[in-house]
């Protein structure tokens, strides 16, 4: 056998060692100097942790656990049934979110006895990346060496800790787990159109979750992004926020009965709010007494925020390169977007608001507002449209670039490059937009 696999072979037999001794000593420091056992259990401790011995007795015990990826424990504690072992690769891509989304990089988890719960923690060391249970499940030649010089010794052991992911027992339910019928055919009405579901709990994709709600409420990261916010200042990091969670508490006091990563997340459960959303429209009204539709325009909550964001960022000196002008660019799309809404609104008020004495609004803008309002006007007085529906759209989109340098101008430099860059990003969505609608009709 080549020298390179005598030295991964001594490698993982350091990393399996390493663990054994910090057990071992970890042990040995609770034994109390008074004790007047204390010899003996230091030798029983020596004996119980020596690397053939505690091998042997890890592949005994490992059948009192099963590693998981689904398991029902968390459905109901007392429920007695199939717990599944699934890899989120193995699973068909779907359109929703699930656990195939983890891929290669997830977190397993562990049910059963928790005093066994050591020999888990043995098949989660980690060699160059590679978990000793990958290794088992692939029938690594140099880990078996690794672990006895005796091949068949070696085997015997894989063996058994590899079947800590089969399930246990036939494929079973439990009275006390959920179960629903799932629509699969296109009648309703027939039964055989149902397909009975047992769903489990999945804990590798909770514990994804987990994590990443705890990076984005508490790391040091995104504390420093959300005192950006405060401070109006600029941040790499985006401010994920989480309304109305809920924590479910799973185990009780004692959450390892659960799991091992329910365990870690100290039998913390969290639950996204899933609720339809509570609209809280203003009524619409005419834009009356004012000289401009964008005095009204600004004071939109959501220009106001993206406004707020595309200024600090261009004062924070940007690199001028592509990804600043992409980064620049999403939030100026979001401005137009904002104008196009804000637009819609507008015309959907009775036809010829415009018409009333007290509307001050440019001839544009009334036609951009009000169109039939404008040319039911136009046909009672028997007058000619004095600019066409394209004009108009150039006269807006100009209007808008106007403002927009005007809001950017101090303390910034803005000028005809910016305003082109504006009016241009304007007309494009402008005719999309009336593309769709024709597309539509």
């Amino acid at each position: 056998m080549p020298n390179t696999d005598h030295q991964r072979q001594a490698e993982l037999r350091a990393v399996i060692q390493d663990f054994l001794t910090k057990r071992r000593d970890d042990k040995l420091e609770k034994i109390k100097d008074d004790d007047p056992k204390q010899d003996e259990l230091r030798q029983q401790l020596h004996q119980q942790f020596q690397y053939t011995t505690w091998l042997e007795d890890a592949a005994k015990r490992v059948d009192q656990i099963q590693a998981v990826t689904h398991s029902l424990k968390p459905v109901h504690p007392d429920a007695k049934g199939t717990n599944l072992y699934s890899l989120p690769s193995s699973l068909a891509p779907l359109s929703v979110v699930g656990s195939h989304c983890l891929g290669e990089d997830f977190a397993g988890d562990v049910v059963g006895n928790a005093a066994a719960l050591d020999v888990y923690k043995f098949l989660k060391l980690s060699h160059n990346g590679q978990s000793l249970l990958t290794l088992i499940l692939a029938k690594d030649a140099d880990l078996a060496a690794a672990l006895s010089d005796d091949p068949t010794q070696a085997q015997t052991w894989i063996s058994a800790f590899a079947g800590i992911v089969e399930p246990r027992g036939r494929l079973a339910s439990h009275t006390l787990a959920k179960q629903l019928y799932w629509l699969t055919g296109t009648d309703p009405h027939d039964d055989a159109s149902y397909r009975l579901l047992a769903p489990l709990y999945a804990s590798s994709l909770a514990h994804r979750v987990y994590e990443t709600l705890q990076d984005d409420r508490f790391s040091d990261a995104a504390k420093a992004a959300r005192e950006a916010k405060k401070a109006g200042t600029f941040s790499e990091r985006a401010v994920h926020e989480y309304p109305q969670l809920a924590i479910q508490q799973l185990g009780g006091t004692k959450p390892q009965n659960i799991s091992q990563l329910n365990s870690e997340r100290r039998g913390n459960n969290n639950l996204l709010a899933s609720l339809p959303p509570v609209w809280r429209s203003a009524e619409i009204q005419p834009l009356l007494k004012t000289e401009s539709m964008f005095h009204r325009y600004s004071r939109r909550p959501e220009v106001k925020q993206n406004l707020k964001a595309l200024l600090a960022f261009l004062k924070s000196d940007p690199a001028r390169n592509l990804a600043t002008r992409q980064r620049r660019a999403e939030w100026v799309s979001a401005l137009i977007d904002e104008f196009l809404q804000f637009t819609a609104e507008l015309r959907s008020l009775p036809a010829g608001w415009s018409q009333s004495p007290d509307c001050h609004l440019s001839d544009a803008e009334t036609r951009w507002l009000d169109p039939a309002g404008c040319a039911q006007a136009d046909a009672a007085l028997e007058r000619p449209t004095p600019i066409t529906p394209a004009d108009t759209a150039e006269r807006i989109s100009s209007a808008f670039a106007n403002w927009l340098n005007a809001q950017l101008l101090n303390p910034l430099p803005m000028g005809d490059p910016e305003f082109m860059a504006w009016r241009n990003e304007m007309q494009e969505l402008i005719q999309e937009d009336e593309r769709e609608g024709r597309d539509a009709d």
